[in-house]
């Protein structure tokens, strides 16, 4: 299968975005085009003075951006790192249902907004999810390993992407007792894939289900401020 120019990201982080001046904390609704918002909560710390880290969050299927801010909270906000939250254009994410299509779009549409207001350091971007997001975050993002230094996958049930690019650093993290994905057919076949592919994956297997344990979180945050 090929890879459509429909397909990519184009959004890029800014050194001096254009509309700074309509920056600022707390959490902001914006319209994507999906019917629903997206939602982006930037912390009451963030300053324009530096540039901020960034993690792009993909909730769970039949779940909504809350969920995907709420993965990280409250260790983001206490990071410093700015949470954009999507929603995806169905019950769940376009890649698990077959091929890349207006998800991908949505997701510009958000990053184009946050970098034209906020400073975001390029290195400290990541995309990341929960489930069919974790997976979806997962085969967009070693695709767009050029824009996303590092990925955060939570309960994944598996990659899949189309023209791999860059060498982003990988994190995935899986319940040793996750009935909906378990991890003995997901992330366990997923993590020696990544690796046997060379990239640099670090995999926390913990004790738990389809969850994400608040030390997880604290976890996943240090990946993207590292």
């Amino acid at each position: 299968m090929g890879f459509s120019p429909s397909s990519r990201l184009l959004a890029r982080p800014m050194p001096t975005p254009p509309l700074a001046h309509e920056a600022g904390p707390g959490l902001h609704e914006i319209d994507v085009g999906a019917g629903r918002p997206a939602l982006v909560h930037v912390p009451a710390a963030w300053t324009p003075s530096r540039p901020a880290a960034c993690a792009v969050i993909l909730h769970g299927s039949g779940s909504d951006p809350r969920q995907g801010l709420a993965l990280l909270e409250p260790h983001a906000a206490a990071a410093g790192v700015i949470v954009a939250a999507p929603p995806s254009s169905d019950y769940t994410w376009d890649r698990i249902r077959g091929s890349f299509g207006p998800d991908v779009a949505i997701i510009d549409r958000l990053l184009r907004w946050v970098f034209a207001r906020y400073d975001v350091a390029p290195r400290q971007l990541a995309l990341g999810g929960f489930s069919d997001g974790a997976s979806y975050a997962l085969s967009l993002g070693l695709d767009h390993g050029e824009l996303f230094p590092r990925l955060i996958a939570l309960a994944p049930g598996f990659a899949a992407p189309v023209a791999p690019r860059g060498r982003p650093r990988i994190f995935i993290a899986h319940g040793n007792a996750d009935r909906v994905l378990p991890a003995a057919r997901c992330s366990r076949r997923v993590v020696p894939m990544l690796q046997g592919a060379g990239y640099e994956v670090r995999y926390l297997e913990f004790d738990g289900g389809h969850e994400v344990p608040s030390e997880v979180a604290r976890e996943a945050v240090g990946e993207v401020t590292a």
